[in-house]
C-alpha cells in the first residue's frame, strides 16, 4: 500500500510498503514533500494531482532500490549507497581504489558512526587533525595522503547534496589541505655497470622476464604498460611500439585502462639489438601458443601471459622481480625504478629532457625536471666540464 498524509500547511508525507524484515516486521519507507507553490496548494485537483505523481515516483524508487532513505542514516550506510550508484559508475579504478582505501583506513574509523546530516565543518577539521597511518606507525601521513582523504569525503558529500540527503556539503566549509612541497626523492636506479651485471643474470631467467627486463629498461615503460602490451602495438620492422593502454588492478581482480594522462599514449623507438630479440621472442610466442593449444581462451595476443594467454596478473612481474634480485644478489631497487634507470641513462648519454620526457608519456616536461633535477643537473655540470679547456686555453694566451 502507498498513502499521503498531510503534515502542515504546505508538507505532506509519502508512504510507500517496502515488504517485512526478518522478524516480520512491516517495513515502510517515508519522504517528506513540501510545496512552496501557493497557487498549487489553493487548487485541490492540481495538487492531488500533482502529489499522486510523487507517490508513484517515490514508489518506483522504492520497489527498484534506488531509494535513499535520509532519517538517521549513518555515513557508513551512504558510503555503501554512494560506491554502488555513483562511484562505480564515474570513477576509473585507480580513483576508485584509492578512494576506497582512505574510506576504510581513516573516513569510516573517523566519521562512519555519525549521522550523515549532524556532520558539521568543525568535524571534518577535527577528521583531518585525526586521521592516522593504516599501518599503525609513529611517522606522520604525507600532506598528499591528507589531501586526498580531504576529497574523498568531499566527494561522497557533495553526492549526498546532489541526492537531497543533505543541504550543503561541510566540507566545502573547510579549506582544501595545503599540499607541503616536499623534498623530491633522489630516485634510485642502476648505473651502466649494475645494468651490464643484471643483464648478464636475467639470461638464465625465461625468456619472457628476459624481455620484460629489457622494455623496462628500454623504452622506460611502466608495469602495467608492459603487461598491456600486444603484439599488435610492436613493429618489429620500423622499430618501435606502441603504448595505448595499461593493465592495474582493480577491486575485483585486474582491469585494462587508457593511459595515464594523454601524453602516455605514445610510440616509443627502440634500440636495433633489442628489436632483434623481440623478433626471436616473437618465435619463441609462437610455438608457446602452439604447444598450449586448447588451453589458450585468449583473443588478444599479449606479450607477457599465462598459459591460457590471458596477461599476468599486476602483481606478478612485481613478485618475479622481488625474488630474482634477490636469488641472483642483484642490488635491490623497485621494479618500477627499471623506468628511472632508463631515464637516467639516456641524461647521461646527454639526451635532450624533452626527448626523456616524450619517451617516458610525462604529461609536461616540469615533471621529468622534478623526478630526475638532480642527474640532469650531474649532468649539466659534466657538460660544462667539457668546455672548460676552451678557457682555459684562451685565458692562457691573454696572459
Amino acid at each position: 500500500m502507498a498513502s499521503i498524509q498531510r503534515r502542515g500547511k504546505s508538507s505532506f508525507l509519502l508512504v510507500v510498503e517496502a515488504g517485512y524484515d526478518a522478524k516480520g516486521k512491516r517495513l515502510r519507507r517515508t519522504k517528506t514533500i513540501r510545496i512552496e507553490d501557493e497557487a498549487l496548494l489553493k487548487t485541490t485537483k492540481k495538487l492531488r494531482d500533482y502529489l499522486n505523481e510523487e507517490l508513484l515516483k517515490f514508489k518506483m524508487e522504492v520497489e527498484a532500490g534506488e531509494y535513499i532513505a535520509p532519517e538517521k542514516m549513518k555515513l557508513a550506510d551512504f558510503i555503501k549507497e554512494w560506491e554502488t550508484k555513483y562511484a562505480v559508475k564515474e570513477l576509473s579504478e585507480t580513483t576508485l581504489n584509492n578512494y576506497l582505501s582512505h574510506i576504510k583506513n581513516h573516513i569510516l574509523p573517523i566519521l562512519g558512526h555519525m549521522r550523515i546530516d549532524q556532520i558539521k565543518p568543525v568535524h571534518i577539521v577535527n577528521f583531518l587533525d585525526q586521521i592516522k597511518r593504516a599501518d599503525g606507525k609513529k611517522k606522520p601521513l604525507a600532506t598528499r595522503t591528507i589531501e586526498n582523504a580531504y576529497l574523498t569525503i568531499r566527494n561522497i558529500l557533495q553526492r549526498a547534496v546532489e541526492w537531497q540527503i543533505i543541504k550543503s556539503n561541510p566540507a566545502s566549509a573547510v579549506k582544501k589541505p595545503k599540499s607541503k612541497k616536499e623534498a623530491v626523492k633522489e630516485v634510485q636506479v642502476y648505473d651502466e655497470k649494475e645494468v651490464e651485471a643484471l643483464f648478464r643474470a636475467v639470461q638464465n631467467e625465461p625468456f619472457h622476464w628476459r624481455i620484460f627486463t629489457t622494455l623496462a629498461i628500454a623504452a622506460g615503460l611502466r608495469r602495467g604498460e608492459l603487461l598491456g602490451l600486444e603484439w599488435s602495438n610492436v613493429d618489429l620492422e620500423n622499430g618501435v611500439i606502441r603504448i595505448n593502454k595499461a593493465i592495474v588492478k582493480g577491486r575485483k581482480g585486474s582491469v585494462e585502462k587508457s593511459p595515464k594522462t594523454k601524453k602516455s599514449n605514445r610510440l616509443v623507438s627502440l634500440p636495433n639489438s633489442v628489436i632483434a630479440e623481440l623478433k626471436l621472442y616473437r618465435r619463441h610466442w609462437l610455438k608457446q601458443k602452439l604447444q598450449a593449444g586448447d588451453l589458450w581462451k585468449e583473443e588478444k595476443e599479449y606479450l607477457f601471459c599465462n598459459i591460457d594467454g590471458r596477461h599476468f596478473y599486476p602483481t606478478t612481474p612485481t613478485t618475479w622481480w622481488r625474488r630474482f634480485t634477490k636469488r641472483a644478489g642483484i642490488r635491490y631497487i623497485r621494479l618500477h625504478d627499471l623506468r628511472h634507470t632508463s631515464a637516467t641513462l639516456l641524461i647521461n648519454q646527454g639526451v635532450h629532457a624533452k626527448i626523456i620526457a616524450e619517451r617516458l608519456g610525462h604529461s609536461d616536461i616540469r615533471v621529468t625536471m622534478d623526478i630526475y633535477g638532480h642527474a640532469l643537473q650531474k649532468a649539466d655540470h659534466e657538460a660544462a666540464n667539457k668546455l672548460d679547456h676552451l678557457f682555459t686555453n684562451t685565458s692562457s694566451q691573454m696572459k
